[in-house]
């Protein structure tokens, strides 16, 4: 009967944090599907949207140092209830905004508050693993993916009925705070602990920056392909009107779904060769639709690279969770900052490229850095 119980309240515990992932995912999605009917409102045209939405990835880069170490002080349970009630208040006021300079600023704290989410809710779920002594954080990051489809879907079905984004955005607050009220209570008491005392403020150790150039190098390609993939199937691929999002559809359901088989390839394969393959599959994606620019062999490149990119950075996470130098938290925003990077810079890199030469020669530099990622993995000390 004891062990019963216990099993029943670790998978309550995983169902939980399991719920925190999918409000994440979903308030985030509920923003970027309102995205249009904002920039029309405020009547800007795409060179000044383009720099306001900077201002989210500023509020996240500038929250990754304090994100950990409010973490490793007040514990991941405590931040993740905080930060999800704080993210769900804010998507609101997105709705509200009347101004560039209004939507800027609370841009930069949802950004922020996002972030600090994002790290707490990492942490609980690299404790969970530790608990059942498996890999599962992929799956973690799965149900976030499931949670960007469905912002999206409800995002569809707001607009067709002519539902404003702040009546919108009131009902997905509404529905989330009620979440957290009913889920708080079963998310992990307490984070893992490392024996000694660590540092709050800490440089990254050796292993810890190669596990955050492994992130900056598979989430280069992410956001290649989060902003970039569109663009490249109409100016390239050229196919019928309206199959231009193939390419973009096609890496993220191989994105969603590889991260619910990537918890037992890794198991399988051990996390340091799941990683090497997965630099792998991201390289031969790319090149294939660089190779060969038509609509099956590109969608079929595409479906590579969603796959490839799946499981890199919940598997980093979770190897950057388990550090012995630095608490969980702390190690997780510490790769995460290296990660983003990548994430933040990749897309621009791309337009650079594109200019000077064109996008076949930008996707194939891309390759190239997702290859990286399977180089940098075989010189870490990443556990099989």
């Amino acid at each position: 009967m004891a062990k019963l119980a216990e099993n029943v309240s670790q998978r309550r515990t995983r169902i939980a944090v399991s719920v925190f992932f999918f409000l994440a995912g979903l308030c985030f999605a509920s923003w970027a599907s309102r995205i249009p009917n904002i920039q029309q409102k405020l009547q800007l045209n795409e060179a000044a949207w383009g720099g306001i939405l900077l201002a989210l990835p500023i509020g996240l880069m500038v929250s990754l140092p304090f994100s950990g170490i409010l973490v490793a002080r007040f514990g991941s349970r405590r931040m993740v209830i905080i930060s999800a009630c704080l993210y769900a208040c804010i998507l609101p006021l997105l709705g509200l905004a009347t101004n560039v300079w209004q939507l800027c600023a609370i841009l930069f704290s949802y950004g922020f508050a996002g972030n600090i989410m994002n790290i707490s809710i990492n942490t609980q779920a690299v404790g969970i693993e530790m608990i059942y002594e498996r890999s599962i954080m992929a799956s973690f990051h799965g149900v976030w993916s499931i949670a960007g489809f469905t912002g999206a879907l409800i995002g569809t079905f707001m607009v067709s009925h002519n539902i404003t984004p702040f009546v919108h955005f009131c009902i997905i607050t509404a529905a989330e705070l009620l979440t957290v009220l009913i889920f708080y209570r079963y998310t992990l008491k307490e984070d893992t602990q490392h024996e000694g005392e660590h540092p709050l403020f800490a440089k990254p150790d050796k292993f810890l920056l190669k596990l955050g150039l492994i992130a900056f190098c598979c989430m280069i390609c992410e956001g290649t392909m989060f902003d970039w993939s569109g663009i490249y199937f109409r100016k390239v691929v050229m196919p019928p009107k309206e199959m231009v999002t193939l390419g973009y559809t096609a890496f993220m359901c191989t994105m969603a779904g590889g991260r619910f088989a990537g918890d037992w390839l890794s198991e399988k394969l051990g996390k340091k060769t799941m990683i090497q393959c997965s630099g792998l599959v991201i390289a031969v994606g790319l090149l294939v639709s660089v190779i060969f620019p038509f609509l099956v062999p590109a969608t079929i490149g595409f479906l590579l690279v969603g796959l490839g990119v799946s499981s890199v950075v919940p598997l980093v996470y979770a190897t950057a969770g388990k550090s012995s130098t630095m608490p969980a938290g702390v190690a997780i925003a510490a790769t995460s900052t290296i990660g983003y990077f990548g994430f933040l810079f990749g897309p621009p890199l791309i337009g650079f490229v594109a200019e000077a030469s064109n996008l076949r020669w930008s996707f194939s530099l891309i390759a190239l850095l997702g290859f990286c990622t399977t180089v940098l993995a075989s010189v870490s000390r990443i556990e099989k």
